[in-house]
């Protein structure tokens, strides 16, 4: 939650409304942990970023264009604590999102970010993600969000 109270200021000034005081919450962190798919980046012995990693599938991403039928590792909540930006940490939080999958036989990986998110828009096409639609987000109503997949290499 110290990165989200970090985070979130920022992404205010920026125009970027996707995240606030109620989303997201302690709770939906702890349901990451207790389900086991909170992954963790840390430099130095510090928590420097996070990532929420799921295979459930997304209603509102039948907007999209994809098939939702296919399995694929879903991307939420990626943040990085603004003291390791430059550090290329989303970036390796992606990676590890990328081994994650391979390791659960799954080859595809997806996204969405909000409208105003810029940097998440330069990393994931930079990181071999495409463009895949705008959609909007029952959860997040009045919010624009791009989404992105990455197909990944099979063995």
């Amino acid at each position: 939650m110290r990165i989200v109270r970090r985070v979130v200021p920022l992404m205010h000034a920026e125009g970027n409304f996707q995240w606030d005081d109620k989303y997201p919450n302690e709770a939906v962190f702890l349901d990451d942990i207790e389900r086991r798919r909170l992954c963790i980046a840390e430099i130095e012995e510090e928590v420097a970023g996070v990532v929420a990693l799921t295979t459930d599938p997304e209603p509102d991403y039948t907007q999209a264009d994809w098939d939702i039928t296919q399995p694929a590792v879903v991307v939420h909540r990626l943040a990085v604590d603004p003291l390791f930006r430059g550090a290329g940490v989303a970036k390796a939080l992606m990676l590890e999102a990328e081994r994650v999958a391979v390791a659960q036989g799954i080859f595809l990986i997806r996204t969405d970010t909000n409208k105003q998110n810029q940097a998440t828009q330069r990393l994931f096409p930079a990181l071999g993600y495409r463009f895949a639609g705008e959609i909007s987000l029952r959860m997040r109503p009045g919010l624009r969000f791009f989404c992105y997949e990455k197909q990944l290499p099979q063995p």
